[in-house]
């Protein structure tokens, strides 16, 4: 028994080991894949490939060996030292898939590099585990009368294991390379353990050559095969749907592939408990696949409960993030529960036929690992956008019922299954999450690889855009912020000819920067889908958008293969805590942006405030000053609501011209910018927040997010899944910690009058801010100018210049006059007292003298 227990914990630790290495090669393959759903289709597929191919290479010879205890320490001795060498060797391998895929690749060019290249990157070590199964089952015969289930379940369990502690512990505290080499120490420690515990031959008698497989051998090995493929496609497909409900973080994937693989390992427990010894086990198969399709139908109908089943359950749980976690696991286990246990129990009791038929385990586990490697390339990239995931879920139950035996469709539960998948097929409605409000429309929806992306208009006309019906990439009611995202960087450069926008989304920011007639602009987007629907929001009229050149391509790898310069870069405000997303917030992509910049060339970074939290800005700032020392911190608008931060950085240290700025606004540019608050100088360097000292005091001693040690794609999901102030308290705290350090790194020429405008404007701007935090909307324009009025006025005696404050009370005299001519009387009058300089507040007053 001494020797069973320590085959079952060494199985523990290879199984940790192993899925530990799945989650870091995950990270680090996304960071040349473009996008972390790109990354698990492509890591996953290689990792069964690996596994597949190891077995059908190694475990003929392991079975046959009478020293399985050289082959089992010889596997994990080229897992530890390959998983070593990735350590160093992963960083020239990315840059070098990056150079082969290009900056441009078409999508078939882009799979099979991701796809073949994955593959060859962790042959070696995936290989290697492929024959760790079968040469523990040889050491582990004699004694353990559970014989494979018992060792499969250890290793799954192990697995399961590895995954939580490295999504939710060690890859957040030690970074990814540090978390590979503690995979690294627990494979030595397991080839050391097994060379002390295990004896190094196996009598002769134990190590005959198998006899030769049955007819009935291979065609079990045929279902092991369809099964692996059909499996895997079955995970692949219910995470995809998951995504558009759950938050879609790097703790979303971690939690459903641990139930995923907590399933199959109870399964194949159970099988060996109860059903093993029974003694009808020829129609056991068929009962099983029957069962199997039962428990997909079950888990595939659960998805379309799956926004009810969360809310119910954040409302059960409470709040916070351990509620968000647990609503998130509840999800997986209803889709993935079931089907898992019984897939769990299938494998095991098809391996052990086929090995009673003369098949090695070796052979029985490649097999179905061969299928499983197939199955991200067809289901994930082939089928969905094909089918839709409704039908290709149901096409996977109606898999595992054609492997049934023809006499077993007599039972029920066979053919009551195959009528509840075309039930499912005639009358339930597509696995669509599509959040329509009242009155409102679906404009357009496409399945993509990688995201479903919709375009949903309310019932005022208003038209979002969301990628998985989480993430909102902006809308039609967000125009006038969007295009100030475009100018703002555009005009602190004197002369822009060449303009980068990093993200597309709505595409209002990128078609802004074409009104300005001297600017050629470029737009990389990853998703497709993204790049059709924003035609929805993009105006055509004016010819304008022939300046717009939008290629759908990874931004990371765009910016790194390109060998163009441009004179103003824009990355979008990604969402930190998505998919793939916080691998754009790192010191090394900084960096690489920085290469793109011409002489004089400006970064602007645009950060979504009420998506992060403070400490997880701090890390990005921290970053971000890395790569450009010099940066400081704008605001995109004076938006409470959804504020966005802009980080600024130049290819060199630059002073901010105040002359050409001058220069540039009164050199006939378009009346959008005007339109868009920029009519002069003020407006534009008003928005600068922090200058590099005050955003190095805000940054402090954060941790730098980098490509090894990715903090942000840990940290940001946090205030994702519950919120721990709102947006506004986050800039207001923000804007007290940088209080008086907000001006530009450097104006010239030195103007001492319009250093002095520019205070008293920054310091109205973060009055106006304050004063804004506990107003509430209201449809009385009495009751608004109530709240308002006062606090508004102060504003513009501190600075005349300050239109942000003077625009909303003219609007709200227009609308007074009719109703209340005194009162609107009055204030106008205070306005033109205050700011002599404009017309609009004299005009009015003569129009109610006229009356």
């Amino acid at each position: 028994m001494r020797r069973v227990r320590a085959a079952r914990l060494l199985m523990v630790a290879s199984g940790f080991a192993g899925l530990g290495y799945q989650i870091v090669w995950t990270q680090q393959c996304a960071l040349w894949l473009g996008h972390e759903a790109a990354a698990v289709l492509a890591v996953v597929a290689a990792f069964f490939g690996g596994l597949a191919a190891g077995a059908f290479a190694l475990g003929g010879r392991v079975a046959r060996s009478a020293r399985p205890r050289r082959w089992y320490v010889g596997c994990e001795l080229t897992i530890a030292a390959w998983s070593l060498a990735l350590v160093f060797v992963m960083r020239p391998f990315s840059a070098a898939a990056l150079r082969l895929t290009g900056a441009e690749p078409s999508a078939t060019w882009q799979w099979a590099v991701a796809f073949v290249g994955t593959f060859a990157l962790f042959l070696p070590a995936t290989a290697a585990m492929g024959a760790t199964l079968p040469a523990m089952e040889r050491l582990a015969a004699r004694d353990d009368g559970r014989g494979v289930a018992g060792l499969y379940a250890a290793n799954t369990f192990g697995a399961v294991v590895g995954v939580l502690a490295s999504a939710f512990a060690l890859v957040p505290g030690l970074g990814l390379s540090r978390t590979a080499g503690l995979g690294v120490a627990l494979n030595l420690a397991c080839a050391l353990a097994v060379r002390a515990i295990f004896p190094a031959t196996i009598a002769s008698e134990e190590s005959k050559a198998p006899a030769p497989a049955s007819s009935d051998a291979r065609a079990l090995l045929a279902t092991l095969g369809v099964t692996g493929l059909l499996g895997l496609g079955f995970e692949v497909l219910v995470v995809r749907v998951l995504s558009q409900v759950t938050e879609d973080t790097v703790y979303s994937f971690a939690l459903s592939l641990a139930v995923y693989l907590v399933g199959s390992a109870a399964g194949a427990a159970a099988y060996q408990r109860w059903l093993v010894a029974r003694r009808d086990r020829g129609t056991l198969g068929d009962e099983l696949l029957g069962a199997l399709a039962v428990a997909c139908l079950l888990g595939t109908a659960s998805l379309w409960a799956a926004d009810a089943t969360r809310a119910f359950a954040l409302h059960a749980l409470g709040g916070g993030m351990p509620a968000a976690i647990a609503a998130e696991a509840l999800l997986a286990v209803t889709a993935f529960g079931p089907a898992t246990i019984v897939m769990g129990a299938l494998f095991s009791h098809l391996a052990g036929r086929a090995i009673a038929g003369g098949v090695s385990l070796g052979t029985a586990l490649g097999v179905n690992t061969l299928g499983a490697a197939v199955a991200p390339a067809l289901w994930g990239v082939a089928v969905v956008p094909a089918l839709g995931p409704k039908r290709a879920l149901l096409l996977i139950a109606a898999g595992y019922l054609a492997l049934v035996a023809r006499r077993a469709w007599r039972r029920p539960i066979v053919w009551a299954p195959a009528l509840g998948a075309l039930a499912l097929a005639a009358f339930a409605p597509p696995l669509v999450f599509v959040d329509v409000p009242p009155g409102g429309r679906v404009v357009s929806y496409r399945e993509g690889v990688m995201a479903a992306v919709s375009v949903v208009e309310d019932a005022d006309g208003v038209a979002r855009l969301r990628i998985n019906d989480r993430q909102q990439e902006g809308s039609s009611a967000t125009y006038h912020v969007d295009a100030r995202q475009a100018w703002l960087p555009l005009l602190l450069h004197p002369a822009p000819a060449r303009a980068l926008f990093l993200g597309l989304g709505t595409g209002v920011t990128a078609s802004a920067a074409t009104e300005d007639p001297r600017v050629r602009v470029e737009a990389v987007e990853l998703l497709p889908e993204v790049i059709e629907a924003s035609s929805v929001f993009r105006p055509t009229a004016d010819g304008s958008l022939d300046r717009l050149h939008v290629v759908a391509a990874d931004a990371r790898r765009f910016v790194r293969e390109s060998d163009a310069r441009y004179d103003v870069i824009v990355a979008d405000n990604f969402h930190p805590a998505r998919s793939g997303s916080g691998a754009l917030y790192t010191v090394e992509h900084f960096e690489a942006v920085r290469t793109r910049l011409a002489a004089g060339g400006v970064f602007c970074q645009w950060l979504p405030l009420h998506q992060l939290d403070l400490d997880t800005l701090r890390i990005i700032a921290r970053s971000f000053l890395t790569a450009f020392p010099d940066g400081a911190a704008i605001l995109a608008s004076n938006s409470l609501e959804t504020p966005v931060i802009g980080l600024v950085g130049r290819d060199a240290a630059r002073a901010f011209d105040l002359a050409a700025l001058r220069a540039r606004l009164s050199a006939g540019l378009p009346t959008r910018a005007a339109t868009l608050g920029f009519d002069d100088e003020l407006a534009v360097l008003g928005a600068f927040v922090a200058g590099p000292e005050a955003l190095r005091r805000f940054a402090g001693d954060a941790p730098l997010n980098t490509d090894d040690r990715p903090v942000v794609a840990y940290r940001a999901p946090r205030v994702t899944y519950a919120p721990d102030s709102l947006p506004r308290d986050r800039l207001l705290a923000f804007l007290g910690e940088v209080a008086g350090r907000g001006a530009p790194p450097a104006l010239a020429p030195d103007d001492p009058a319009f250093a002095r405008r520019l205070a008293a404007y920054e310091a109205a701007r973060d009055r106006f801010l304050r004063s804004g935090r506990d107003v509430r909307p209201s449809g009385d324009v009495r009751a608004m100018l109530a709240q308002v009025q006062a606090p508004l006025l102060a504003v513009l005696r501190k600075s005349p210049d300050f239109r942000p404050a003077y625009d909303p009370l003219i609007a709200m005299a227009g609308a007074l006059a009719p109703i209340d001519p005194a009162a609107a009387r009055v204030l106008l009058s205070e306005l033109a007292r205050v700011q002599p300089a404009r017309t609009e507040a004299a005009r009015l007053l003569a129009s109610l003298d006229a009356r």
